[in-house]
């Protein structure tokens, strides 16, 4: 048991044969630029040396040797896409994306709905290990995800306290949230325990919705 939180793994393979379904129906998607997010990268080097934005894509990496974010944090480095512009409390939110990790990345977190009750920091996270999406380091959700875009769609009831994770359409898993006031997304690299030494992740066609009222 992952401190508490119910986990629903959903392995449901008669499913695979209706094909996937889009998650973002009922929702809006909202304007998204670069007003709405900013880079969190090692606090003493360029932001150029750890983020560019090329032909609709970002990416993203990190040495497992680099400064934290800022000088008085104590997580281990990053560089991520950090979206202020739609921290929220309450309601139905979604983040889509595709996205994309190059052979060698490992022990690094993707993709976390930032926020929750201490302890805890993210109400989720998907992480890379040696080539295996995984939720936290506890669940596998897609095995082989190297050198491949792949669709993510988080999915957050902050008011029923739940996130789903879909991957190209697939509902991979349910989950109990981890409470919290304020919630974020982020992506990019965040090393995790077992970092590599270099870790990068891409990512194309972010969108931030919301669920219709």
């Amino acid at each position: 048991m992952l401190s508490g939180i119910i986990i629903q793994l959903t392995i449901w393979h008669n499913s695979l044969a209706w094909g996937p379904i889009d998650p973002t129906l009922g929702f809006i998607s909202l304007p998204f630029n670069r007003s709405y997010y900013h880079i969190q990268k090692p606090y003493d080097v360029p932001e150029d040396q750890r983020y560019t934005f090329c032909d609709g894509v970002h990416t993203c990496w990190v040495y497992s040797i680099d400064k934290p974010h800022t000088l008085t944090s104590l997580t281990k480095p990053r560089t991520e896409i950090a979206i202020h512009g739609y921290n929220y409390s309450s309601g139905v939110w979604q983040f889509e994306g595709y996205g994309y990790v190059p052979a060698g990345t490992s022990g690094v977190c993707i993709m976390q709905v930032f926020g929750a009750t201490s302890p805890h920091a993210s109400t989720l996270m998907l992480r890379v290990y040696n080539g295996t999406l995984m939720y936290y380091r506890s669940v596998v959700l897609v095995d082989e995800i190297y050198d491949k875009w792949f669709r993510v769609n988080v999915v957050h009831d902050a008011d029923a306290s739940k996130v789903k994770v879909y991957i190209d359409g697939y509902l991979k898993l349910e989950a109990d949230g981890r409470g919290g006031t304020s919630h974020a997304f982020k992506c990019g690299a965040y090393a995790q325990e077992g970092d590599s030494l270099c870790m990068e992740s891409r990512w194309r066609d972010i969108k931030v919705l919301k669920k219709r009222d």
